[in-house]
């Protein structure tokens, strides 16, 4: 489900919201000590149900013994090829229980406390159905379509080139290491200094690009190469790029210029990013059901190398709501002679 903030039409905030799958940030646990690991600066926690996760612990932080009973809090999703990090709330608990005792907030919950005055709006019973008691007295009556400039701009978000102002673009590209941002020089501009008018372009374009780094969940470290700008005229760009992260609630850093005339942000790494979140093997997955709904309505069977399907059949909540849709229910096939990541449909 997509979860938009917006007003007149414009798109202020967004999440993608996958009840099979959640994030955990927020999720409270009983759990027990697996493995203490001093090169690593901590120590592995087991969760239960066969999950796991990782517990810093800092200097002044109390001693734990492997076996030992904690209650935890997930600090940080599982993200970039590592499990979820974890927050100490208590060592030496005496209880009973294990495994999860709270569930942290969803997308929805944490978008609904981040915008207290909007209203909830949905477009389909299955989304009603997903609305907590809690945020029932803001829902609007009725169902409402998204509006096609909205569907548009949440499409927007999985394209890597961004357009700007003044004619600008910006290409984003995921590393492992860091997220590195490349504006493209406008066009030409006559009866202006070059430089002064490079600068007033990065600059007036600052603020769209820092809010597609929240749009989409852009986080840790983060590089952006201006257009067109000596390296000695960045630095005049860092006021407009603190002024520019400035609404963020997760509180980004601009870190200065590198040497080689790049700007340094850092944005905390809690959520996935988007990009991730698309390209992960569930996020693959479900891709096959939305084209399957858009293109194929036809489909009785998903035949699939042994990766998607593998994925598929880990949300069986997606697969059976697709099947709803469709009319009818969806049967999955792994053919061995196709790669991972690639599939068919059959229509009987």
């Amino acid at each position: 489900m997509r979860i938009a903030v917006t007003k007149n039409d414009t798109l202020l905030d967004f999440a993608l919201w996958r009840p099979a799958a959640p994030d955990m940030v927020g999720n409270v646990y009983h759990a027990r000590i697996e493995a203490l690991t001093s090169g690593m600066g901590g120590a592995f926690v087991a969760l239960g149900a066969d999950q796991s996760g990782f517990l810093p612990l800092q200097n002044g932080a109390p001693q734990l013994t492997e076996g030992q009973a904690v209650t935890v809090e997930v600090s940080r999703a599982a993200q970039g090829g590592k499990g979820v990090r974890l927050r100490l709330l208590a060592p030496d608990v005496a209880s009973d229980k294990k495994g999860l005792i709270t569930p942290g907030p969803t997308p929805l919950a944490r978008l609904a406390a981040l915008w207290p005055t909007a209203t909830v709006v949905v477009d389909t019973p299955a989304a009603a159905a997903h609305i907590p008691p809690s945020l029932r007295a803001r829902r609007a009556q009725g169902f409402t379509p998204y509006p096609e400039a909205i569907a548009a701009a949440c499409d927007a978000l999985e394209d890597p080139v961004v357009p700007l102002p003044g004619g600008m673009e910006a290409t984003i590209t995921p590393t492992p290491a860091l997220i590195a941002i490349d504006m493209d020089a406008p066009p030409a501009q006559t009866g202006r200094p070059k430089q002064t008018a490079q600068f007033a372009a990065n600059r007036d374009a600052l603020p769209t690009l820092m809010s597609q780094i929240r749009l989409r969940n852009l986080s840790g470290a983060i590089l952006i190469d201006p257009a067109g700008l000596a390296t000695r005229k960045r630095q005049a760009l860092l006021a407009p790029v603190n002024e520019a992260l400035k609404p963020d609630p997760l509180h980004p850093r601009c870190l200065g210029v590198t040497g080689l005339g790049l700007i340094e942000i850092v944005r905390a790494r809690i959520y996935p990013s988007l990009p991730e979140l698309l390209n992960s093997p569930h996020g693959r997955a479900l891709r096959v059901l939305r084209h399957i709904l858009a293109h194929a309505p036809h489909t009785h069977r998903i035949c699939g190398g042994s990766g998607i399907i593998r994925a598929l059949e880990q949300d069986p909540e997606a697969v059976a709501d697709c099947g709803r849709q469709l009319g009818r229910p969806l049967s999955l096939h792994t053919d061995l002679a196709l790669p991972d990541f690639t599939w068919t449909v059959q229509d009987k």
